[in-house]
């Protein structure tokens, strides 16, 4: 669970009515000010962000420990460079593991300049929490599988079953799609959402494998560590997504991207913000 500015779902109402604040469903400044005084008189970090341990305290549930993420290596030699490409401008902005990988996805799926990188990095940057979350989160209550996934949980006495088991819950959604086998098979959880733009199922999986030479259906936690942001990169390129970040630096653009990324403009706001940031500092 990640809400933040700008996100626009059914998961926003309900956060909204537990603050007191109207049940629109945008996460708007009144929102995020009311998450921040929430969270400063409970003891946590008031980011405005509600994430799993926020999400947990404010709506009454047991926090489930997560692993912690594995510390990213500082980088002491010099960032590598592309042509044309200020990278060195991006530190500070964005991790410098994210960085350090911008070359070679340059190179192999032709994000390669200012305007492409900058609406590259504004969409990963917001599917992936800031470039902290690598892989989905799928510890949904009955309540919230029942509100997210009506399909396949008509009823919360439906989805009980389910509740707070991200395995079985991967294994039913994403069962008997994307060359994924039956909810018995394991490939829902196997093949759950990984990487800053979430890879999902395991046809996904092999056609990115095919593209870097790597067997990653064989060991598809790579794409979570390793290949987060070259998955990413392969999503972009096999959806025609330089094309139409070739199209400017208009919000329009950035609209365009949203919607063949996201499949709707959740989060468009922050997208379009961190556009700006990024195309600023590289242009």
């Amino acid at each position: 669970m990640l809400l933040r500015k700008g996100d626009n779902n059914e998961n926003v109402k309900l956060l909204q009515s537990k603050l007191g604040v109207e049940p629109m469903g945008n996460f708007g400044p009144k929102t995020e000010e009311a998450v921040k005084a929430w969270q400063s008189k409970n003891g946590l970090t008031p980011d405005g962000i509600v994430g799993p341990a926020t999400w947990a305290k404010i709506m009454g549930e047991p926090i489930v420990a997560q692993a912690a993420p594995t510390p990213q290596p500082v980088s002491t030699t010099p960032t590598p460079q592309v042509a044309g490409l200020k990278l060195d401008k991006l530190k500070g902005h964005v991790p410098q593991v994210v960085i350090d990988s911008i070359p070679e996805v340059a190179s192999k799926f032709g994000i390669n300049t200012p305007l492409r990188v900058a609406h590259f990095l504004a969409q990963c940057g917001h599917e992936s929490g800031g470039f902290r979350v690598t892989q989905e989160n799928l510890n949904y209550s009955a309540k919230g599988l029942n509100g997210i996934f009506k399909k396949y949980f008509p009823t919360e006495a439906s989805a009980a079953a389910y509740a707070r088991q991200p395995q079985k819950i991967a294994n039913k959604v994403y069962a008997n799609r994307m060359a994924n086998g039956s909810e018995a098979s394991g490939d829902g959880y196997k093949f759950r959402g990984r990487g800053y733009i979430q890879l999902t199922g395991r046809d996904n999986y092999t056609q990115f494998g095919k593209a870097i030479g790597v067997d990653i259906p064989s060991n598809p936690d790579v794409v979570a560590s390793t290949y987060a942001l070259a998955s990413a990169a392969w999503f972009w390129s096999k959806n025609g997504l330089n094309k139409l970040a070739d199209n400017g630096a208009s919000d329009t653009a950035v609209t365009a991207i949203t919607k063949r990324v996201n499949g709707g403009t959740i989060g468009l706001a922050d997208r379009i913000k961190h556009f700006k940031e990024y195309y600023h500092l590289l242009a």
